[in-house]
């Protein structure tokens, strides 16, 4: 597979580099971001962290925004960041070009319904395809960990629930708890599932979390989201996770908002959380 360096800087001794490939998974040409520490070398591969951005995100929003580099770089970890749907002039859009379906929000799920089963296939090229590609051509490890923000945060906690072989860590920032139970999941899963509910659980955090979980899961969720009571739910996740014993961390940050101001403030836990077991 190839790619194609599209930029490059400097940062925290290391560099964060962005690159454009074509999916075979999605359809589509799609971009995607790496930092790597200085210590990453072919002789001496890093863990990766992969990032799942939000809605109407794409790979810039954590890199530039977050203010993850410096301690990544003391961790020795390096941070994978992805868009947040196919795109291109063909992959099919809302309608009413709304930012909660469609491009900048594909839910990280692989969609059955036409016309979106033809490109939005998110949770192969998570699982799949970007992890390949980044063990190909970066000197990396084996060893991942999954993040992310709101509906990456959904993304990332089912992800990592439905492969739990493949991550060290799970950690998410303000995420979807229970899409099947909030308008924004129920809308995208509706459309990209069609109306058999028994498909949505698979995509459904506190569903999964029934089952329990090997993997830590630490979650951070700001007390003044305006989105918290509508769409974020972390009560069905606590509820999940007290009935299977699972070991999840929400921690309720007082005054906190759904931005990445929030995240920026507690990133550097996130990341030593992830390091205690992507290096161990």
């Amino acid at each position: 597979m190839t790619i194609e360096n599209i930029s490059q800087a400097k940062v925290a001794g290391g560099w964060h580099k962005q690159y454009i490939h074509t999916s075979s998974t999605l359809n589509c040409d799609m971009r995607f971001a790496i930092f790597l520490p200085a210590n990453a070398s072919e002789s001496n591969p890093v863990p990766v962290l992969y990032w799942l951005s939000g809605l109407t995100c794409t790979d810039e929003n954590f890199m530039q925004k977050a203010g993850a580099f410096k301690k990544a770089a003391e961790l020795g970890i390096a941070i994978v960041a992805m868009d947040t749907s196919p795109r291109g002039e063909d992959v099919a859009d809302d309608a009413e070009a709304a930012y909660d379906f469609g491009l900048g929000a594909g839910f990280y799920l692989n969609a059955t319904q036409a016309p979106w089963n033809r490109h939005y296939h998110m949770y192969d090229y998570v699982t799949k395809e970007l992890p390949s590609l980044i063990e190909e051509h970066f000197p990396v490890s084996d060893k991942k960990s999954i993040s992310g923000h709101s509906m990456g945060g959904h993304g990332a906690i089912t992800i990592g629930l439905k492969n739990q072989d493949m991550y060290q860590s799970i950690s998410a920032f303000s995420p979807i708890a229970s899409p099947i139970n909030c308008p924004w999941g129920q809308k995208a899963l509706g459309l990209y599932l069609g109306d058999n509910k028994e498909a949505w659980l698979e995509y459904d955090s506190a569903e999964l979390l029934k089952k329990g979980s090997k993997l830590p899961i630490l979650v951070d969720q700001g007390e003044a989201d305006g989105f918290l009571e509508e769409q974020l739910k972390p009560e069905y996740l606590l509820s999940s996770a007290e009935q299977s014993g699972a070991d999840v961390e929400v921690r309720m940050q007082p005054g906190y908002d759904h931005s990445y101001f929030f995240i920026s403030t507690f990133i550097d836990e996130h990341l030593e959380f992830h390091a205690a077991y992507l290096n161990k």
